[in-house]
């Protein structure tokens, strides 16, 4: 995505000491002052349609442009804020520097959402004119019905037929506790499907849950979404002709599949001491488990829900693939990948990052490798050809005595 700011409207805009779309500072370190206005923008509360500019290096009051010292360092910084998780769904923005006789500014231009409302540490930031704020029932409401007019992911779309009935209020309840700030709710005085609307879990033109609603809190999800869950088979040769060991299939809401994925990868792979001097220990494993982790819920993240394929986690005797349904997305292709992001499922994605299962969005691949690195694994090899289904496949740790954890 490029800016298409110029000078010349840099100006005006920093000249307009009322605009709602303009923030201006010295400061090159505030994050919270920085993430609330992008967050802010990315709502476009007035409807406007129009980008917002955070400007780092022009006076608040006047619009007077000072200068800082746009280092690459500050605006790595500012870049990563669209990916860092902490504002979901994620921002759409381009940032860079632009230099006038006065001084260098940096730039944050921020595209108005199309999946609003949008949160910072659970709440939800707007712009009341020049001024920020937090926004109210009714504003978040106007933003919910806002949502549903744009084109949407297949996560956000209705999911027919899963009404308030086939839903459990516990597992919602769990999820709005950890996507909503204390404060907001104890103010929140809207009923369960209003909130689950705010969340982008409710239709409410439709009168059901959303699909990312169905896999997060009906009772049962893959009445729904038939291909939601992850098969497990673990092979005792080389190949799918091989004699099974062990199957398993993790199924449930997307809460349950999570949590109990985590915990058999932690039983599934534990670490052994092995004497690497007289006075040292290693431990040792032939996977590591954060590495299936990350490409475990890069799987479920990324997959086609769509499909009624499950996601493939199949464990032979000297490798594991993890296959999920659909291919690459949008603007990854396999030249691009896995420098460039995009996301299929965008609802499921942020539901992910608010519960814990992820920690920076567009890490995973980059994370993984490096895990792999360290236990002395070969890198994955990532098939991404296909537009059916996407394979990672892990080879097993180089390092000697690993046969021993095999025994």
């Amino acid at each position: 995505m490029s800016s298409t700011v110029t000078s010349e409207k840099l100006r005006a805009l920093l000249a307009d000491i009322e605009s709602d779309r303009v923030e201006r500072t010295l400061a090159t370190t505030n994050t919270e002052k920085f993430c609330e206005a992008i967050c802010a923008f990315a709502n476009d509360m007035s409807g406007s349609g129009e980008p917002g500019y955070l400007i780092v290096g022009a006076e608040d009051k006047t619009g007077d442009i000072v200068g800082v010292g746009v280092t690459d360092e500050l605006l790595q910084r500012l870049s990563n804020y669209a990916d860092s998780g902490q504002i979901v769904p994620l921002p759409a923005m381009v940032v860079q520097k632009v230099s006038f006789p006065e001084g260098d500014i940096a730039v944050v231009e921020v595209k108005p959402s199309d999946m609003p409302p949008v949160r910072y540490k659970g709440r939800v930031c707007i712009r009341r004119g020049p001024r920020k704020a937090i926004a109210n029932e009714q504003e978040e409401r106007i933003l919910t019905e806002r949502r549903m007019h744009h084109a949407r992911s297949f996560d956000l779309r209705p999911c027919l037929g899963c009404e308030r009935n086939r839903t459990a209020e516990t597992q919602f309840q769990t999820y709005l506790r950890n996507a909503v700030a204390p404060e907001i709710l104890e103010e929140n005085h809207r009923d369960t499907i209003e909130q689950m609307a705010s969340l982008g879990l409710w239709d409410l033109a439709a009168n059901c849950t959303t699909n990312a609603g169905a896999l997060l809190v009906a009772e049962t999800p893959q009445s729904w979404l038939p291909g939601a869950y992850v098969q497990y088979v673990r092979f005792a040769g080389t190949d799918l002709a091989s004699e099974v060991l062990d199957e398993r299939r993790f199924d449930g809401d997307l809460l349950t599949v999570l949590h109990s994925l985590n915990s058999f990868i932690k039983v599934l792979f534990p670490g052994r001491p092995v004497a690497v001097s007289a006075l040292k220990e290693e431990l040792r494993t032939p996977y590591p488990p954060l590495a299936i982790r990350e490409l475990l819920m890069n799987a479920v993240m990324h997959r086609d829900y769509e499909s009624n394929a499950p996601i493939r986690f199949y464990w032979f005797s000297d490798h594991i693939e993890i296959q999920n349904p659909g291919g690459l997305y949008g603007r990854v292709t396999p030249e691009t990948f896995p420098n460039q992001n995009d996301y299929r499922n965008p609802k499921i994605a942020e539901i992910m990052k608010t519960l814990g299962f992820v920690n920076q969005f567009g890490r995973g691949v980059f994370r993984t490798q490096d895990i792999l690195k360290k236990n002395g694994n070969p890198s994955a090899i990532f098939h991404t050809e296909t537009p059916a289904y996407f394979l990672a496949t892990i080879k097993e740790s180089e390092r000697e005595d690993d046969s021993i954890l095999q025994q």
